[in-house]
């Protein structure tokens, strides 16, 4: 066992880059050397032999062996003997419903929470390591049992954060507001707002923002907050007092 240790990534891609490109000195710290290979889980897109492909190509790149879950007659066996896990983008809706469709929530949070392997997600991947989809940016293409996801952090994370440009003439609510009404509801927890090109570590009880850009927090009934990378974001891990507020 050990303590969980996360690495939640806004995004997969980032403008001018290539596949977890922007990230990878990231990832590549993050699993250090002692892991061989990380099971991926693809099932946010509906092409999941292409995108293992890619995962795999990358992976491969970096000094890792990637197996990717849809691959395995046993997806369940495949997470128990797992030594870091990987889930990717896509739909946040039919990733859940496919986690959910597998028994796999429970397995992610056991080997994740008590036994200690590494947890990477971006964008999807990590929408669902919070406490809810609630505040994901996709359609509800499919309709998983409950929005309740792994629960890894006690918050929610918004990916692909985009600021309101002054400029645009479009005249749908702003991230911003979205995040707002979700705060309208009572007891709802911080919402972390990550840009693109930013993650969050989680290191036991420490977070720490990492990346280029920065990221905004929302805390129901309060301002929100602008943050730069290296930000010690711990306190939403601990404070239970910010689910009440």
């Amino acid at each position: 066992g050990g303590p969980r240790r996360l690495l939640l990534i806004s995004n997969s891609t980032l403008h001018g880059g290539g596949y977890l490109e922007h990230c990878q000195q990231h990832i590549q710290s993050f699993l250090g050397q002692q892991v061989k290979r990380v099971l991926f889980i693809p099932y946010a897109l509906h092409d999941r032999d292409a995108y293992a492909r890619t995962a795999r190509e990358k992976f491969e790149s970096l000094g890792y062996g990637l197996d990717s879950i849809h691959e395995s007659c046993d997806p369940v066996e495949a997470i128990r003997k797992s030594e870091a896990i990987f889930i990717g983008g896509g739909n946040t809706f039919r990733l859940l419903k496919t986690l959910y469709d597998n028994s796999l929530i429970h397995e992610i949070r056991k080997r994740v929470l008590e036994d200690g392997i590494p947890y990477m997600g971006s964008s999807a991947g990590t929408n669902v390591a919070t406490i809810s989809i609630n505040t994901t940016n996709d359609m509800p293409i499919v309709y998983p049992p409950s929005l309740k996801a792994l629960g890894l952090v006690p918050f929610n994370i918004n990916p692909h954060y985009l600021d309101a440009d002054v400029k645009r003439t479009h005249m749908g609510e702003t991230r911003e507001e979205r995040i707002r009404q979700y705060h309208e509801e009572p007891n709802t927890p911080p919402v972390l707002g990550l840009r693109e090109g930013t993650m969050l570590l989680v290191e036991g009880d420490k977070a720490t923002l990492q990346g280029v850009t920065g990221a905004r927090l929302f805390l129901r009934g309060k301002k929100p907050t602008e943050h730069e990378p290296g930000t010690d974001f711990s306190f939403l891990l601990t404070d239970s007092n910010l689910l009440n507020p």
